[in-house]
């Protein structure tokens, strides 16, 4: 493990800066064998300030390299959010050598006086994303009356053979297409009257998905992250939709009238998904800031703030005669994992006996709970602290409690218990818990209900018990791997 590894609540396979500030994930890509990951960086402290593009490279979701900034701020402004494309056809024109990296970001300028100008701007890379040029013509994409017009997600959309991009637009977002990435035709706006709008809308997304891996049969999936508003509890969060995509305008489908959150807990925001993975591998991978508005400053940590959830593959399945958004680790994931524990059918005593044993930090639970009973496990547990996960059989719900998971004093909206609805008729429902030195991401119902949560609890919490309220049940399945990644150089 690297010593950066062993600074305090810094997580051993959740990336995270060397040093100073990081917030939401830019311009993720894959281009030759490499996954890119751009972030929003302050490289001179560790608050939310003047926005930098820093730059992480991976070839397998699980271990990442630092690479130098990627974007600076220009006389144009800090650079904000956005994303990156490959130019395979040259549309551009800037890549008559073959194909290259264009990233569409916004441009952040403040004017003294008056609001911010937010408008929309290109570089370009020759050396698969090493160094990066501005180019010449920006900005290419301007409003004159949305104060808010940023976050631009760029995709090729094969139907109509041109460029489409969805921006955040205040409380609504637009479409634009292109034939170049350089000039842009309005299409639509959507927002109007459906979702939440408890605060600002950014980090938008729009792809699709088959149902149930039928490709004859897809929905388009549109994401738009929901900025914290000090009225509301939550804070950051984000929502999704699903529906009709034809080039230009997005059509809801009814399930959409209701608000849907991707992930039920207080830490997971801006999610967007990598363009450019291969048809071969086919899957729509996300990545999103483990964060939230209300306390990121304030966050415990030192020398750096910030990091992601684990990388997760989204997918469209029908439960109970719903369409539903599903998210599930990454198999490679399982690369880095070293057994600890696998129980069957076990007693209360015996499982309990062999969870007293180990002493975790890092590592992922796999289990199988009846739907009978309440159960579930403490986690990071010492001397004073204990992160609760749970199955509650009455509300038929899964559940983090961390009201005593450690350092919460920082900001009163942060101990808490966030639930999430199992949609489910079966006997029992399987968990997959991921810890790490700061966090706890819970999968359950095969990806159905998502709970992603920060935790700060003392350097002596590292135990692990597991409760039920049925003194007879026998634990059918349990599993445990500590998640070691197998280097000594990567950002984690």
């Amino acid at each position: 493990m690297s010593i950066l590894a062993k600074q305090n609540f810094r997580g051993a396979y959740h990336v995270s800066p060397q040093a100073n500030w990081m917030n939401d994930p830019n311009g993720m890509v894959f281009y030759e064998g490499e996954y890119h990951l751009f972030y929003q960086h302050n490289p001179y402290g560790d608050t939310h300030g003047p926005m930098y593009w820093g730059h992480v490279v991976s070839k397998d979701l699980v271990t990442w390299e630092e690479r130098d900034i990627a974007l600076v701020p220009d006389e144009h402004g800090v650079i904000f959010s956005g994303s990156a494309v490959v130019d395979w056809e040259n549309t551009t024109g800037l890549f008559p050598d073959g194909p290259g990296l264009v990233a569409i970001f916004t441009h952040h300028l403040d004017i003294e006086g008056s609001h911010p100008i937010q408008r929309q701007s290109l570089a370009y890379s020759t050396d698969k994303g090493r160094t990066w040029v501005k180019y010449a013509g920006n900005p290419v994409l301007t409003h004159e009356t949305f104060i808010d017009f940023r976050d631009p997600k760029v995709f090729w959309h094969k139907e109509t053979s041109r460029w489409v991009m969805i921006i955040a637009c205040g409380q609504t977002v637009c479409l634009y297409h292109s034939p170049d990435l350089i000039n842009w035709t309005f299409g639509s706006e959507f927002g109007d009257g459906i979702g939440s709008h408890d605060g600002v809308w950014e980090c938008p997304d729009l792809f699709p998905l088959a149902i149930d891996g039928d490709a004859s049969n897809t929905k388009w999936v549109m994401l738009v992250s929901i900025g914290a508003d000090p009225a509301f509890a939550e804070g950051s969060r984000t929502q999704y939709f699903t529906g009709d995509f034809d080039g230009v305008a997005f059509t809801p489908d009814a399930a959409s009238e209701a608000v849907r959150w991707v992930d039920h807990g207080r830490d997971n925001y801006a999610g967007i998904t990598w363009s450019d993975i291969p048809e071969s591998d086919g899957r729509r991978l996300m990545i999103s800031w483990m964060s939230n508005w209300h306390y990121a400053n304030q966050t415990p940590t030192e020398g750096y703030r910030g990091a992601m959830t684990i990388v997760r593959e989204m997918s469209l399945e029908l439960r109970e005669g719903v369409v539903t958004l599903v998210q599930r680790p990454v198999a490679e994931l399982e690369s880095i994992r070293k057994p600890r524990l696998a129980l069957r059918n076990a007693t209360i005593e015996e499982t309990g006996q062999a969870l007293q044993k180990l002493k975790l930090v890092s590592y992922e639970i796999q289990a199988v709970l009846s739907t009978d009973y309440s159960s579930g496990f403490m986690i990071r547990t010492g001397a004073a602290n204990g992160t609760v996960v749970g199955f509650d059989a009455t509300s038929r719900s899964v559940y983090v409690d961390r009201t005593k998971s450690g350092e919460h004093g920082f900001h009163p909206l942060f101990s808490g218990i966030q639930v999430a609805k199992v949609v489910t008729s079966g006997e029992s429902i399987d968990l997959r818990v991921f810890v790490d030195s700061a966090s706890v991401e819970v999968f359950a119902n095969n990806g159905q209900a998502v709970i992603t949560d920060l935790i700060y609890p003392d350097p002596d919490a590292t135990g692990i018990s597991y409760f039920t309220d049925n003194a007879n049940e026998a634990l059918s399945s349990l599993s445990i791997y500590e998640l070691i990644p197998d280097t000594e150089d990567n950002v984690n």
